[in-house]
C-alpha cells in the first residue's frame, strides 16, 4: 500500500521493518521494484518470503499517514496482528470531490500567470483551460488508460483552449496562458521521489521512478507540440 501511494522507499522499508519487529518477528528483510517488492520475515529460525505486485494507485498521502499511524500504534503496544490487519484492511484511499479539484488547479495554474505578469483575461483563459484540462484528466484516469496516454491526452486538450486567446490576442501577454495552464501536469512528486531514493542509497528504484516522471514530461510535450501544430500558435517557444 505504502509503495502504490507514492512513498519514499526508505519510508516503505523502514515501516516494513519496524512492523514486524513491533509485531514479535525477528527480523524483516525487503527488495524493492518500480512495480513489485519481495518481503523475508524471519522468526524462530524460520524464513518465509513472498513477492506482491504493486501497481501505481496514484499519489495519497492519507492512505501513508494512516500507516504510519498504525506503526506508531503497534509500538506502542496499543495494537495486535489481528487489530493490524483490520485496520490496514479499513484503509481506503479518500479522495476530494473531483469537482472541487478541478476548480483549484485551475486557481493555481491561473495565479502562476497572474505571478508571472498576466492581467485578469489572461487569469481567466488560464483558469478555463486548466479547469477543463483536469476534468479531462480525471475522466481519462477514471477509464483506466495508461498515465502516458492521459498526460498526452490533457496537455493536448489544454493547451488547445488555451491557445484560443493567443489567436483571439486576450490579455496583455496571452502566450502566458499556455504556459501556465499545462503546470498541472510537471510531476513533481515522481521526480522528488527520485531524488529522495537516488540519494538514500535506492539507486535502482530512484533511476525507475526518475525513467516514469521524464515519460510523463515527453508525453506532456508531445500534446501540447500537437496542439500547437494544429492551431498554427507557436509564439510562447
Amino acid at each position: 500500500m505504502l509503495l502504490q501511494h507514492g512513498a519514499e522507499s526508505k519510508l516503505v522499508s523502514d515501516i516494513c521493518c519496524r512492523l514486524g519487529v513491533a509485531l514479535g518477528l525477528d527480523s524483516v528483510e525487503i527488495s524493492l521494484s518500480a512495480s513489485s517488492m519481495v518481503i523475508t520475515t524471519i522468526t524462530h529460525q524460520h524464513c518465509i518470503t513472498t513477492a506482491r505486485r504493486c501497481p501505481d494507485r496514484g499519489t495519497n498521502m492519507r492512505v501513508i499517514t494512516e500507516i504510519q499511524r498504525i506503526l506508531i500504534m503497534t509500538e506502542k503496544a496499543l495494537l495486535d496482528r489481528h487489530s493490524v490487519k483490520k485496520r490496514l484492511a479499513r484503509l481506503s484511499p479518500d479522495r476530494y470531490n473531483r469537482w472541487l479539484v478541478a476548480v483549484m488547479v485551475g486557481l493555481s495554474c491561473a495565479s502562476f500567470s497572474r505571478l508571472a505578469g498576466g492581467d485578469f483575461p489572461v487569469f481567466f483563459i488560464t483558469f478555463v483551460a486548466s479547469f477543463f484540462g483536469m476534468l479531462v484528466r480525471q475522466e481519462v484516469a477514471h477509464r483506466h488508460f495508461n498515465p502516458l496516454v492521459n498526460f498526452g491526452i490533457t496537455a493536448f486538450v489544454t493547451t488547445l483552449i488555451s491557445s484560443f486567446g493567443a489567436m483571439q490576442e486576450i490579455g496583455n501577454q496571452p502566450y502566458l496562458a499556455m504556459a501556465s495552464s499545462v503546470l498541472m501536469l510537471v510531476p513533481g512528486f515522481p521526480l522528488i521521489n527520485a531524488v529522495s531514493d537516488m540519494v538514500k542509497g535506492y539507486v535502482n528504484m530512484g533511476i525507475a521512478r526518475w525513467v516514469m516522471a521524464s515519460l510523463l514530461s515527453l508525453a506532456t510535450c508531445l500534446g501540447i507540440v500537437a496542439a500547437m501544430n494544429l492551431t498554427g500558435i507557436w509564439g510562447w517557444l
